[in-house]
């Protein structure tokens, strides 16, 4: 690979790498690669297990009012693909890609294309500065992700809500059932539903009863077209 091109890597990550070989496997497609082994596919299987990890412990560690669903549903968010292909298009990491002509000769890469040279990325950094350096390259991509996921599924009080939009529409009040639970009694699981006038709507299953009917609120809400979840997790609240 030209050194032009791991120089430009190099500046784009804030990082000099000790083995610029690992930084060159990173940055190689596996339609241009002599084999797969020599492609970035195997530091994208590692880097996918380190964001996870980071993101997990990041949770971990600073919100600790947040349940074990909770932190899944936050974690989701923010580790899908499509937000990894959104930071590896902002650091302009698809530009530096080394690709098979096939590819290259496309107009658009795939967004799949561009998570994981993100991923691929993250695996060489953390084999060759350790755990500390890929945490704070995450971090630094992902920590106002995060809190906007933390914030937007738990600033609004969905059981209020449909408590407001019952009385107005339906003259009522929102009737929630226990359906189904599970678990241990440690660790149990409820599915709750909610109905207003007669109406029912899907259920939910959360980590506690608390959990589950704010979770089956808010699914009441969506169906009558008055919260909408965005692809991030985001919740909007139409009144």
């Amino acid at each position: 690979m030209d050194e032009a091109i791991l120089d430009r890597a190099e500046h784009l990550l804030e990082y000099d790498f000790v083995d610029r070989g690992i930084l060159n496997r990173a940055l190689t497609h596996a339609s241009t690669a002599a084999s797969r082994h020599e492609s970035n596919e195997r530091l994208e299987f590692l880097g996918d297990a380190v964001l996870g990890l980071v993101v997990c412990e990041y949770l971990h560690r600073t919100h600790t009012d947040l349940l074990e669903g909770d932190m899944t549903k936050v974690k989701s968010a923010v580790v899908s693909r499509r937000v990894c292909a959104e930071e590896a298009i902002r650091l302009g990491l698809p530009d530096l890609l080394v690709l098979g002509k096939g590819m290259a000769t496309s107009t658009e890469l795939p967004s799949s294309v561009a998570a994981a040279v993100w991923e691929s990325v993250i695996g060489a950094l953390y084999i060759d500065g350790g755990l500390e350096v890929a945490e704070d390259f995450i971090l630094a991509a992902l920590t106002d992700r995060i809190e906007q996921a933390v914030r937007s599924g738990h600033h609004h009080n969905f059981k209020s809500v449909l408590q407001q939009v019952a009385q107005q529409v339906f003259s009522s009040v929102p009737l929630y059932s226990v359906l189904d639970e599970k678990g241990p009694d440690h660790a149990k699981c409820f599915e709750v539903v909610v109905s207003i006038a007669g109406r029912t709507f899907s259920s939910r299953w959360g980590p506690n009863k608390k959990r589950a009917e704010q979770d089956a609120a808010l699914a009441a809400l969506e169906e009558l077209d008055v919260a909408e979840v965005g692809p991030g997790g985001d919740v909007s609240i139409n009144l």
